[in-house]
């Protein structure tokens, strides 16, 4: 897939908890702050909020403000026996007609009239999705050709600049300078 600078898709969900859950609930509208994430939502934060993370070294950056996920794969999901709603996998942002998983490291994901998310990295699916739905793990998990794992299960963001984002808004992106990393779990 080739990817192209400016207006790509759209936001189809937004959603957010304050407590450390799965599943988020949908919202009409979630607010992103500059440097830590959703407001009020459990994982916002300048250092790791993930229990795990929290646990290993909680003086971490935090590289998972806010997690993306593209639409897409929840229709796929349903198609394959998975029904999943949008929030239901702890996406703070559901998006349609942009290839998240394509993104290089650092791209610019524009959310909305004013928000700016820089991309850091893959969303790394955890034995929960299994919890969840059984049998799920291995539809947004798996192992390529060559034996690497390939990581379906979203991508994790900075919040670089803050705004309100809302189901509709446009998602446009600003592919960065020089050569492209791709993307690695965080």
């Amino acid at each position: 897939m080739s990817l192209r600078e400016g207006p790509t898709g759209r936001i189809t969900a937004v959603s957010s908890d304050s407590s450390h859950r799965f599943s988020k609930p949908n919202r009409a509208s979630i607010t992103l702050l500059a440097g830590l994430g959703v407001a009020g939502d459990a994982h916002a934060g300048a250092t790791v909020q993930h229990r795990s993370r929290v646990a290993r070294d909680p003086s971490q950056p935090n590289l998972r403000q806010v997690h993306l996920l593209a639409g897409e794969l929840l229709a796929e999901l349903a198609a394959a026996g998975h029904p999943v709603a949008p929030g239901e996998l702890g996406e703070n942002v559901t998006t349609a007609g942009i290839d998240l998983l394509a993104l290089p490291t650092g791209t610019l994901l524009r959310l909305g009239p004013e928000a700016v998310v820089e991309v850091t990295g893959l969303r790394n699916p955890c034995l929960q999705i299994d919890a969840f739905q059984e049998g799920l793990l291995r539809r947004v998990a798996g192992r390529a050709p060559d034996g690497s794992v390939v990581r379906r299960a979203g991508i994790m963001g900075v919040v670089r600049t803050g705004g309100t984002l809302r189901p509709g808004d446009p998602v446009g992106l600003e592919l960065p300078a020089g050569e492209h990393r791709p993307l690695e779990r965080v």
